[in-house]
């Protein structure tokens, strides 16, 4: 915005422990009083009537960005520009891709107004790393066409790592520009990013990415990565916690767990965890004193938010996507809550076989697996949600080491002997546990990607699941 001209722009980011997710009339009433006549929501607002309505009574005109689920009415907003609207065909945008749509109507509406010469200056690529981070880190699909083309580009301009911040978030995170992949954001720019606005202010990851200066980016980098290893311990801790509240007899349709001890930035991550281990929906309170407010994370068979909708009575507000949804609750609401939650649950999944799978593109010997290989799969890029990387499958792999790496043993290190060639790093991120009962030989299925790090680049091998033999 500041780019096109605009002459005072303010970034304000809710915080996520007191004030939540999105708008709130609190901040409202503070911009307000900081003179602020304009709000621009990014990623959120769709379902913020009231909000809206109060920012309207106060004489601030509201324009909402995007990309959350439909609510039965809009907002009465100045403008409400939402890619699930009816009459446009890239529904599955994140919500920094809507908001890069509108910067470029912004800039076509000035240049065919007679333009201006910061118009015309304006290079909307500049802006692409950031889109490529956003559409992957919200898991956004990648097999839809506008979302692959974003991200191709923006990955190409992370690569040249213009941007000081991204820069900084690299070296923190052991990246080379030129190796930075979708998995390099999925798995370290993603992570260190969102760090801030769980444990601390996201304000600190604004800073990051529009700093101009090296020296300005560096210590950002370094509180980022200090506050996502910090990140990583507590979601830990969070669910053992969550473990022992849902017990070991659980068999129910829907997990349905909260404590008070919870912090809210991380409740989504448990959530998700939990999903990942019983393979069910999962709802995860943070319980206040009066209200509790809730991460939802689900699975292909159970859409999340129309179940949410259809408890909207119970609600003080909700909203999200198939899989992944949020909400707040009166704590005298959530039995009943749980209640019908747990039976549209039932009802969705009773009867079916709901598991997860591991499909397997192709067999392949150890002899395959080469540089040239790994370059040529590279071509596929951007893969993710909804086009992942392919799955290879090994019988017998010769395996010349074995060991755990990681807290606590969590994760399997493995090399496998490959004749002529030298061997194979594997990793197997989870999979600690199976070492145990690892002998010589194992059956093993796996992705391939490049190992780069302080500009030392080899092949490895991600492992998905292994067999002992």
């Amino acid at each position: 915005m500041t780019a096109l001209g605009a002459a005072h722009v303010r970034a304000y980011i809710p915080n996520r422990v007191d004030e939540g997710y999105g708008l709130n009339v609190g901040a409202i009433d503070m911009l307000y009083d900081e003179g602020h006549r304009l709000i621009i929501t990014v990623d959120c607002g769709i379902r913020a009537l009231d909000e809206i309505a109060h920012a309207r009574r106060r004489g601030i005109d509201v324009i909402v960005t995007d990309h959350h689920s439909l609510g039965p009415e809009l907002p009465d907003a100045y403008a409400v520009i939402n890619c699930k609207r009816p009459g446009y065909d890239e529904p599955m945008l994140a919500g920094v891709g809507v908001a890069f749509k509108v910067i470029d109507a912004l800039r076509r509406a000035e240049l065919s107004n007679g333009g201006s010469e910061r118009a015309e200056m304006f290079d909307l690529t500049q802006l692409l790393d950031l889109v490529a981070i956003g559409t992957v880190a919200d898991l956004m699909p990648l097999n839809h066409l506008e979302n692959r083309s974003l991200v191709r580009q923006g990955l190409d301009v992370l690569r040249s790592a213009r941007r000081p911040g991204i820069q900084a978030l690299l070296d923190v995170s052991g990246i080379s520009p030129e190796s930075v992949t979708t998995s390099s954001i999925a798995f370290g720019i993603g992570p260190r990013i969102n760090a801030a606005g769980r444990l601390s202010d996201a304000i600190d990851a604004y800073r990051l990415l529009s700093s101009s200066t090296a020296n300005e980016a560096a210590p950002l980098a370094d509180l980022l990565q200090r506050l996502n290893t910090e990140r990583q311990e507590k979601t830990r801790s969070a669910q053992d916690l969550i473990r022992s509240e849902i017990g070991d007899s659980f068999n129910g349709s829907l997990i349905f767990a909260g404590h008070r001890n919870l912090e809210s930035g991380i409740v989504g991550l448990v959530a998700g965890r939990m999903v990942e281990e019983y393979f069910l929906p999962a709802i995860i309170l943070e319980f206040g004193e009066e209200e509790s407010r809730a991460s939802c994370r689900s699975i292909p068979e159970f859409d999340i938010t129309a179940a949410l909708d259809q408890c909207a009575d119970l609600l003080v507000r909700h909203g999200g996507h198939a899989l992944a949804a949020g909400f707040t609750v009166r704590n005298a609401n959530i039995p009943m809550l749980r209640e019908r939650l747990s039976g549209l649950a039932h009802e969705a999944l009773h009867g079916k076989t709901v598991e997860p799978t591991l499909e397997i593109d192709a067999k392949i010997k150890v002899h395959n697996i080469t540089d040239g290989l790994v370059e040529e799969l590279a071509q596929l890029e951007p893969t993710g949600n909804g086009n992942r990387q392919p799955v290879f499958a090994m019988d017998r792999a010769h395996i010349v080491d074995a060991r755990t790496v990681g807290k606590e043993d969590k994760h399997l290190k493995l090399r496998i002997a490959r004749a002529g060639m030298g061997p194979l790093d594997a990793i197997g991120f989870g999979l600690g546990p199976i070492l145990e009962d690892l002998d010589r030989f194992a059956d093993i299925a796996f992705t391939l990607e490049f190992n780069t790090y302080r500009d030392r680049r080899s092949v490895q091998l991600r492992l998905e699941d292994v067999k002992p033999c």
